[in-house]
């Protein structure tokens, strides 16, 4: 089950969905309600489950703010593994629009964009922050595959008291702009206690770098580790 982030839709996953079901996995890329204001993350667990329906041996991947969605789902069918891609890691009671200012995201930002050499103003075009590394073409088809994002999710708290007891991956991107590496090896350890592997790429691997993206996911699968 392949689970998008904000304002996305299962296009998102186009380029990864060939790859892992020639490896002969079944995937659905479930296509969240983004632009309801009547939905917020309730729903998109309902969606989400309503999409699993009775598929068995589940495995959750859920690209950023999804990962306010996943663990929803983990509570309410059997999952084997969850596996967050460059995720927007949830705390208990917090809402997605406190999460920035919890988590020091700006100030991360910031500073990783002026240790690049990148002016913090430009992260404002989503081409600098979100497409730096996405094929031309694709970054061109994508401006039609944007939805709007409401912003219903983010005023509500994320309603559960602890992280599932559902064994987690924590997929951090190198060269993300938005949630840069340290930053994510922090949140990792001090919400997870876990420490992430680690992929090359932007905020975007799932366009950027399907291959490598679904080599981790199909490595993750079989139960086996792979190298940071």
């Amino acid at each position: 089950m392949l689970i998008p982030g904000a304002g996305s839709t299962p296009w998102y996953w186009h380029r990864v969905v060939p790859l892992l079901e020639a490896a002969g996995h079944g995937t659905v890329a479930v296509d969240l309600p983004c632009d309801d204001d009547r939905a917020g993350f309730a729903e998109y667990a309902d969606t989400v489950v309503a999409a699993v329906g009775d598929r068995p041996d589940l495995i959750l991947v859920a690209q950023s703010m999804g990962a306010f969605t996943a663990p929803l789902v983990c509570a309410r069918v059997p999952v084997r593994l969850m596996v967050l891609v460059a995720p927007m890691t949830p705390s208990p009671g917090e809402s997605a629009g406190d999460w920035w200012a919890n988590t020091g995201q700006g100030e991360a930002m910031r500073e990783q964009a002026e240790r690049d050499g990148i002016d913090p103003a430009d992260l404002d075009d989503v081409a600098v922050l979100f497409l730096h590394d996405v094929p031309p073409d694709l970054a061109a088809e994508s401006a039609r595959e944007v939805r709007r994002q409401s912003g219903t999710p983010f005023e509500q708290p994320w309603p559960l008291a602890a992280w599932p007891d559902v064994p987690t991956r924590f997929l951090l991107c190198r060269q993300d702009r938005l949630f840069p590496a340290p930053f994510q090896r922090r949140l990792a350890r001090e919400r997870l206690g876990l420490v992430p592997d680690e992929i090359d790429g932007g905020h975007l691997p799932a366009l950027s770098r399907p291959a490598e993206l679904a080599d981790r996911l199909l490595a993750y699968a079989a139960g086996g580790n792979t190298a940071s």
